[in-house]
């Protein structure tokens, strides 16, 4: 039995996810299974090659929902799951008890986890470092903004090599790494501490980047990282550098997509009151109401400007005003 497992790429839930997926299908479906990984990454272009799904069986976790007849298996815990209402329409419609879907997760890990245990008997205590630290890294569940921001936790050094990091294939060497060994002896790794350094500094860099380039008003905090080059960046960043935003809104480039990424305050949670994948999915984005995305082409960045000013605007107001 061959299972290909789609998920969430350069993300720790992600990866934990597929993690996760991995030991259920070992434990309760067919111990002897092999399996591949394949990253999947939100596009402004087409998310889904049929031609990829080409498993014994196949499935997507932490990602949006395929209608393909060769999908298998589908966890997802976003608000916009679903690139249309026929999509939507085809999941409810499903009946063979291995889609399930639920945006109240802080985390897909912990979807998968709880589902497995609820309709699988899945045995997953010597997983519960693992689905904690997906919970608290996606779900932004950390005690300060500090803590985010230092990374000296064996699952945030994994976070930075993963989502930052040059090499393509660290998740899908992560993956079952995670599926049975602690974070800490993964850290540990030479895979994993090389790169890790270089990684750290180049994000206390960006620190001094988004520090030097973002302007908060009305509660609002946006910075641009087009100039510096700078795709990635720590999330939590923005609330760190300016704890008395609300909310923050970036552009960031890369070779194949021009990202906006729309957030809210961790610590500031009483007046953040939009939803923030609604307000993304307007434009073709999506993710939890309290953080989304919007992924455009690599050309249009006087569009994506556009896009930031009009979102800006609106979170400077009441929502419905």
């Amino acid at each position: 039995m061959n299972v290909h497992v789609f998920f969430h790429d350069r993300c720790f839930d992600g990866a934990a996810s597929a993690a996760v997926f991995t030991r259920l299908y070992q434990t309760c479906v067919h111990a002897g299974a092999e399996f591949r990984y394949t990253g999947l990454a939100h596009r402004a272009s087409q998310l889904f090659d049929e031609n990829l799904f080409d498993g014994d069986e196949n499935a997507i976790v932490d990602f949006k929902y395929s209608n393909s007849p060769r999908l298998d298996w589908w966890f997802d815990h976003h608000q916009s799951a679903f690139l249309s209402p026929e999509d939507a329409t085809h999941f409810q419609q499903d009946r063979s008890g291995k889609k399930f879907y639920d945006p109240s997760f802080k985390s897909c890990t912990k979807l998968i986890a709880s589902i497995g245990r609820e309709k699988f008997r899945f045995p997953s205590d010597d997983l519960e470092e693992l689905i904690t630290w997906a919970d608290i890294v996606d779900g932004a569940l950390f005690s300060d903004a500090e803590t985010a921001v230092a990374m000296k936790a064996p699952a945030l050094k994994l976070t930075l090599v993963m989502e930052a990091g040059p090499d393509g294939e660290m998740a899908r060497w992560l993956i079952p790494q995670m599926a049975h060994r602690s974070l800490a002896d993964i850290a540990a790794e030479e895979r994993v501490t090389r790169p890790f350094q270089p990684l750290f500094e180049r994000h206390l860099r960006s620190l001094d980047q988004i520090r030097a380039v973002g302007k908060c008003d009305g509660g609002v905090l946006f910075f641009d990282l087009t100039s510096a080059g700078i795709e990635v960046y720590n999330k939590f960043a923005p609330y760190y550098l300016f704890p008395e935003c609300v909310y923050s809104v970036s552009i960031c480039p890369s070779h194949f997509r021009t990202k906006i990424s729309v957030g809210s305050n961790p610590w500031n949670k009483a007046a953040a009151l939009h939803n923030l994948a609604t307000i993304c999915e307007r434009y073709g984005g999506g993710g939890h109401p309290r953080v989304g995305a919007i992924s455009l082409e690599p050309n249009q960045l006087d569009h994506a400007r556009q896009i930031t000013r009009e979102i800006i605007k609106e979170l400077k107001q009441p929502p419905g005003a």
